[in-house]
């Protein structure tokens, strides 16, 4: 759930909460500063929110995936025990 929090929902709503963060801000000095809600450029937040999304993705799948050599044999049951997935070398190698 934190994965998910971290690489999906953080990059999508960091632009939106820093600009409104930044206006409550700018408008907290100005005396009745209430935030326009119709003036907030809602198309660029929500474009500037999947641009990031976007690269966060991709740095996480390019930097994150590491290639492994071998066969993958699934978890399956041996002797009433779980044996877990894992890669087995090549026979070759």
């Amino acid at each position: 759930m934190l994965r998910v929090f971290l690489t999906i929902v953080l990059p999508l709503l960091l632009p939106a909460a820093l600009y409104l963060l930044w206006i409550a801000m700018v408008r907290s000095a100005e005396p009745g500063g209430a935030v326009p809600w119709s003036g907030v450029p809602w198309l660029w937040l929500a474009g500037a929110g999947v641009l990031l999304l976007a690269i966060v993705l991709a740095v996480v799948t390019v930097r994150f995936g590491v290639p492994q050599e071998g066969v993958y044999v699934p978890p399956h049951l041996q002797n009433g025990q779980v044996v877990p997935g894992h890669i087995e070398p090549r026979a070759g190698r």
